[in-house]
């Protein structure tokens, strides 16, 4: 059997007690790996500068996958900047780690299933099994934008005066600039990955998540290559929807709807929807995949005021050790920890506070492992 490397990136907050609480499920299933850990997150950033080190990021340019916990991400005032001494006079940003890892390893599809369970208290409805593809590197998140907008692309957007409008005569710091880039490439492929899970899961239905009719050129570049990637998957039905009505139709209709696929911004809206369906965070598992690394963890955030309490639902973190079996290729095992996940809930015996519970994030840990 292969030993597989495996980077662990428990990040910030309960993200490390997430990941302590899959490491239980792991062992027991005797998989058969070597966890080497990787500093990541808001610690690093305030003692180093710099929140995904380069040590970390050699780290997963050798291993075969990565479970990561949570990190921290806010804006960062001047004044808070003031307050951490070893910062001070590096005119230092703070960035997502989980967004430049993404970009740096074009980890272009950001896979995040969300299916209820039987016996979970928290369903929305009992029948919902909806799959969203996530464009992970381009959109709203490619990172060009500007807080002061530099003087040649304002004289640009001044130029283009009547689409610039009232805009037009303001000075470069008095407005602020983000870029939403979509390119076909980028497009395409997201849009592909999503047909072919269709095609080999047999399901029946991708809808294109968009809103075209206000945003056309970079949404209906999107909506573009959706038709035209259609063409390749005849057997597989395509339906499109804005992002505001999605979010009413999900609500409606669930049942209505299979496989989601949106930009980045959209896909990151319409996925915590889909989790909350399900039970919320606790159980929104996510995967960042690219052709050579993929990233697993659970798309809620390092909860600061939870930390240390073992007090969160680690299920979203199980499930998202799943999928990494899953992608490794190890799917007898990664059925067995779904089922075991699926027991635990059905049974209602162990159960979390945000199941109406008390169980601590390592109780029900241990009581999905001892159903494997």
């Amino acid at each position: 059997m292969k030993k597989y490397k495996i980077a662990w990136l428990p990040g910030d907050g309960v993200g490390v007690e997430v990941l302590e609480a899959t490491k239980i499920v792991l062992d027991k299933l005797n998989f058969n790996a070597e966890y080497i850990h990787g500093d990541i997150g808001w610690e690093f950033w305030c003692k180093e500068g710099d929140a995904f080190p380069q040590r970390t990021i050699d780290l997963l340019n050798n291993v075969d996958a990565s479970m990561f916990g949570a990190i921290t991400s806010k804006p960062v005032k001047q004044a808070e900047l003031e307050l951490i001494p070893e910062l001070q006079g590096k005119g230092l940003v703070y960035r997502s780690p989980i967004v430049r890892m993404r970009q740096l390893f074009d980890l272009y599809i950001c896979l995040r299933p969300c299916k209820s369970y039987p016996g979970n208290p928290l369903n929305y409805k009992d029948s919902t099994d909806i799959v969203v593809f996530r464009e992970n590197t381009e959109d709203m998140y490619c990172g060009v934008e500007f807080n002061k907008v530099p003087e040649e692309l304002s004289n640009v957007l001044k130029s283009l005066s009547k689409p610039f409008g009232k805009f037009a005569e303001l000075s470069g710091d008095e407005y602020a600039v983000s870029c939403k880039i979509n390119t076909k490439f980028g497009s395409e492929r997201i849009i592909r990955a999503a047909f072919e899970f269709a095609r080999e899961h047999k399901r029946k239905k991708v809808t294109v998540v968009h809103k075209a009719n206000v945003v056309r050129a970079t949404d209906g570049l999107f909506l573009e290559m959706a038709n035209e990637v259609r063409k390749d998957y005849p057997e597989i039905q395509m339906d499109d929807a804005n992002i505001d009505a999605m979010t009413m139709w999900l609500l409606k209709n669930p049942d209505n709807y299979d496989v989601l696929v949106a930009p980045n911004l959209y896909g990151d809206i319409i996925s915590d929807l889909a989790a909350q369906m399900v039970g919320g965070l606790g159980f929104g598992c996510s995967g960042n995949i690219g052709k050579k690394l993929a990233v697993f963890e659970p798309s809620h955030g390092s909860a600061p005021k939870y930390t240390g309490m073992y007090k969160v639902n680690p299920i979203a973190t199980i499930l998202a050790a799943k999928m990494m079996l899953d992608w490794l290729g190890e799917l007898e095992s990664a059925a067995k920890i779904e089922k075991a996940v699926a027991a635990v809930i059905l049974e209602g015996k162990v159960r979390t506070y945000d199941m109406g519970g008390n169980a601590t994030t390592l109780e029900i840990a241990q009581a999905i492992a001892d159903k494997l």
